[in-house]
């Protein structure tokens, strides 16, 4: 299809926002996705059109027929990222342009149109500003969900002909609501994310879908998360349920699995690796089995692991519970250097310390 110019903003504020002082109060302690802000933004697409009828409006309930695509063939693709308030009061996005790449990929995957880079981060910064008093004080955040679908009303198994791509926010607090200092992971043998030709590298809601069943086996044996190992043998660490997984030896280097068409490229993930290969260390993207987890925690030599994405940034895990028998990492609560990394990145997400890769991108 060639090249069409991205549409216009129409611009129709909310007649009736939330006053000031409920907006106060449902930031004291919003928890994680239920506390959403007044706006939302959407943008039509259509084939032969193209991408048309941006709007920022008020947030409302979407209307769809029964036999619409998404329902039926699950072509949907979403996103995730925050804006940060800093220290002058500016709002700042953290690598928009980085999302912007993944949701044209993941689009690519299923079969989708192609939303323009530059489209997708204006999207994202009209919300914002128009929902600027939404974002919390302190260590709180905008949580922000971009996400396409497709509308068409048909039941034949084909890619859709027009799609509704749109933008929410909700302003979170910590996602983890667990005590422990540390997440307790349970390593899922019966299940598995996603396999070699799927969509796992996509982020598309059938992964999430497919991760669910697996996620309440973990909570029904006492852990905040799941970690899926490889459909072909069972036997490699890929990712948890909505993370990336880092593991830290004793002689300081770092391992992650390295990405493919199974595992998802964390932006977190991509910004821990810059900044650990900044401090000097060494940092290998590759294998690691089950086996040499337990073994490797169990003989000292492992000392650290840490789950890392958008929703809860960094987050060490203590303690690994398998069908096989339960291990602990080092002292089963976080290592030093899953919290200077965090630290580190957080800073630099909040424009509290430089930022020497150009990662913040402050709402004009």
């Amino acid at each position: 299809m060639p090249h069409l110019p991205s549409p216009a903003f129409t611009i129709v504020p909310h007649p009736e926002p939330v006053p000031d002082a409920q907006r106060a109060d449902r930031l004291v302690d919003p928890g994680f996705g239920r506390v959403f802000t007044d706006h939302m933004v959407t943008i039509q697409y259509s084939a032969g059109r193209g991408w048309h009828d941006a709007a920022v409006g008020r947030r409302a309930p979407i209307t769809l027929d029964p036999a619409c695509a998404v329902f039926h063939y699950a072509q949907e693709i979403f996103e995730g990222l925050k804006a940060y308030r800093d220290d002058d009061g500016r709002a700042l996005l953290f690598r928009p342009m980085e999302n912007a790449r993944r949701f044209r990929q993941s689009a690519e995957r299923l079969a989708m149109p192609l939303l323009p880079e530059s489209l997708f981060v204006e999207a994202l910064e009209r919300l914002v500003r128009i929902d600027a008093a939404w974002i919390p004080e302190g260590d709180g955040s905008l949580y922000l969900r971009p996400f396409m679908i497709a509308t068409e009303t048909f039941l034949g198994v084909k890619p859709s002909s027009t799609y509704l791509f749109s933008v929410i926010a909700s302003p979170v607090g910590s996602y983890f609501r667990s005590a422990r200092s540390a997440l307790a992971v349970w390593v899922s043998q019966d299940y598995s994310r996603a396999g070699p030709g799927g969509t796992g590298a996509a982020k598309c809601g059938g992964n999430y879908a497919a991760s669910l069943l697996a996620q309440a086996e973990a909570i029904a044996h006492g852990c905040d998360q799941v970690a899926f190992l490889d459909a072909a043998e069972r036997r490699w660490v890929e990712e948890l349920g909505g993370m990336n997984i880092f593991f830290v030896f004793n002689d300081g280097a770092i391992r992650t699995p390295a990405v493919g068409g199974t595992i998802l490229r964390g932006i977190t993930r991509s910004a821990i690796l810059t900044l650990a290969r900044a401090r000097g260390l060494e940092v290998r993207e590759e294998p690691y089995a089950l086996e040499a987890w337990r073994e490797d925690a169990r003989s000292g030599r492992l000392r650290e692991v840490f789950a890392c994405g958008t929703a809860a940034v960094v987050a060490a895990i203590g303690q690994v519970r398998t069908p096989q028998g339960d291990f602990i990492v080092g002292d089963g609560q976080e290592g030093p250097l899953t919290g200077s990394l965090r630290a580190e990145l957080t800073d630099i997400q909040r424009g509290r310390s430089g930022d020497p890769h150009g990662w913040t991108h402050p709402v004009p």
